[in-house]
């Protein structure tokens, strides 16, 4: 019991400051809230115009006698307020999907150029499907907190304080209940949210684990049913879903008990406002059109109260969402720009130069320790050694994907710790070992360094990399879509296609890393004569276990033990 207490303040601290930090770090989220009070307000205003005049129509009809003609003015401007109501209503609810939209578009690029650009190395670390999950569903999830609860939230919070304001002069016994009974509604609001809490926090930690599984599934499918392990798999995904599917009807029943209560006191507080009434017509205590506008009036104070409690369900998703998504967004840059970055120097004029370079990994100790190297320009170093030796390590730290723990990389004497990482990218053209390939056609993913090279460069580079007779299948040439939801390639298809991609660009340095792993001995021959027109004229830095590949390089080194040592062995044969 004592732990239950001292975490549900935790709770509600972290709801109420993840909430302030969704308003303070979006300009659209700002501009959503203060356009929603505004409309708020005024649909306050109308529904106390609206009962108020109705209120006196009836009872000037029916206790005064009025005539149509003498209640035809304030029937027209019932019709107005009617309209008008009408019309703010559809702007209000028009307006909280657009804000929410615009919202969700803010934090998907913050999202975006958190993982592309500020972290782009990291991505490979976290789990897939929990990014997907942060960045689809979590979004996704916000939705309903913007468009829905956030306009109730306004409604509550102005509506009942100005009813109570307008009744309390016509009625103060109506009024005091109203007064007692509304804040019931909010109070059983928060305690049933507490207890939905934990729920709701389980069903999205489980959403992840689901999305997580599911693309590690789908990514090694072949592996598994080759294994004869697909039908186990199978069962694994059911046996999530099934957890999942529990703690969403657990959460729906919550919200099913929750909105029952919250109705059974909303009703309760109109049938004693009304029994209230009623005495008090009945004794001529009270005027018939203060009783009616009581009674018009008691109903629209709670509407919104009702409402609130209904969306606070969607709160609660939206609030885990943006919790998880700020912890993407929260985590450390792993290369830091510079507040004042230096012009970028070019690695092809200058070349490249490392000096005493450590990196250590958790587990695993120093990969590099003290390395120096040093690239000329227009040289072609070839890096061999032992797998899990430092050697794609220390190719991202060339990218800047990460940071040594010590040393210098520098480039005509640049320090790249005062560059732009992203400036400094621009001069290389990187090749890894597992390409990606894009959702688009083969020209596009051709493109993705160079996107105004023509047809004739394309058709040039993919003929160097061994792809005509790949490109010669496909039912549209290079309009044929690859990837997901097109023609999907093996591996060593879409190595060449990320090497024709290199040959397509002018970047001045290029780094190989495995460009031949996947390929038979005829087609190693064909990229490793793309590998030596690519590297031509260009400083390149190449790794790879297979001699054909580095067969062409000015120099060969050995990475082993952190330290690079000249690579003595004559490159004969298949592999180093």
């Amino acid at each position: 019991m004592a732990r239950t207490e001292t975490r549900a303040p935790d709770s509600s601290q972290r709801a109420r400051e993840t909430q302030r930090r969704l308003v303070r770090s979006s300009g659209s989220a700002r501009a959503h809230i203060a356009l929603t009070v505004g409309l708020g307000l005024a649909t306050t205003g109308l529904i106390i115009a609206q009962a108020t005049l109705l209120a006196i129509v009836i009872a000037g009809v029916f206790v005064d006698g009025d005539s149509l003609s003498d209640v035809e003015g304030l029937l027209v401007w019932l019709a107005v307020i009617a309209v008008v109501r009408g019309l703010v209503s559809a702007t209000f609810e028009s307006s909280g999907r657009f804000g929410a939209a615009r919202v969700m578009s803010e934090l998907r690029r913050k999202l975006s150029e958190r993982l592309l650009l500020v972290n782009p190395g990291t991505a490979r670390d976290d789990h897939s499907g929990e990014l997907v999950a942060s960045a689809v569903e979590g979004v996704g999830a916000l939705e309903a907190y913007f468009a829905r609860y956030l306009p109730q939230v306004v409604l509550a919070a102005t509506v009942p304080i100005a009813i109570l304001i307008w009744v309390f002069p016509y009625d103060w016994k109506a009024g005091l209940i109203l007064a007692i009974t509304a804040p019931l509604i909010p109070v059983f609001m928060v305690l049933i949210g507490m207890l939905t809490e934990g729920r709701t926090r389980r069903r999205w930690s489980m959403l992840s684990r689901l999305s997580s599984h599911f693309l590690d599934l789908v990514a090694g499918l072949q592996t598994l049913r080759a294994n004869g392990r697909a039908d186990a798999q199978a069962n694994s995904i059911a046996e999530v879903g099934e957890r999942y599917r529990r703690e969403t009807m657990g959460a729906l029943r919550v919200g099913f008990l929750s909105s029952l209560v919250l109705e059974l006191l909303a009703m309760t507080g109109v049938a004693l406002v009304a029994a209230t009434i009623g005495i008090q017509l009945a004794s001529g205590s009270l005027q018939l059109e203060a009783g009616l506008l009581v009674l018009l009036l008691a109903p629209e104070m709670y509407m919104p109260l009702r409402e609130l409690g209904n969306q606070f369900h969607a709160s609660a998703d939206g609030m885990v969402a943006a919790e998880s998504i700020f912890e993407v967004l929260d985590q450390p840059a792993v290369v830091e720009a510079p507040l004042d970055p230096l012009p970028a120097p070019s690695p092809g004029e200058f070349g490249l130069d490392i000096e005493g370079l450590d990196l250590v990994f958790a587990g695993r100790g120093k990969v590099l320790d003290g390395l120096d190297l040093s690239i000329a320009p227009g040289e072609t170093v070839g890096l061999v050694g032992p797998s899990g030796g430092g050697k794609t390590s220390l190719l991202s730290l060339i990218l800047r994907l990460a940071s040594p723990g010590a040393g210098r990389i520098s480039c005509g004497g640049v320090d790249l710790d005062s560059i732009d990482p992203r400036e400094w990218r621009r001069h290389l053209v990187w090749v890894p070992q597992r390409p990606t390939l894009f959702s688009g056609s083969l020209a596009w993913n051709l493109r993705l360094f160079e996107p105004e090279a023509d047809e004739d460069a394309l058709r040039q580079a993919a003929a160097d990399a061994g792809l005509e007779d790949l490109i010669a299948g496909l039912p549209d040439g290079l309009d044929t879509p690859i990837g997901d939801g097109g023609r999907r390639l093996s591996v060593g298809q879409a190595q060449r296609v990320a090497l024709a991609r290199a040959l397509i660009s002018r970047s001045p340095m290029v780094l190989l890393d495995e460009p031949t792993a996947h390929l038979d001995s005829d087609s190693e021959e064909t990229v490793a004569r793309a590998i030596a027109r690519l590297t031509a004229g260009r400083t390149a830095l190449l790794v790879s276990h297979r001699r054909r590949a580095i067969a062409g390089a000015d120099r060969v080194l050995e990475l082993r033990n952190g330290q690079l040592t000249p690579f003595e062995s004559q490159l004969q044969g298949a592999s180093v």
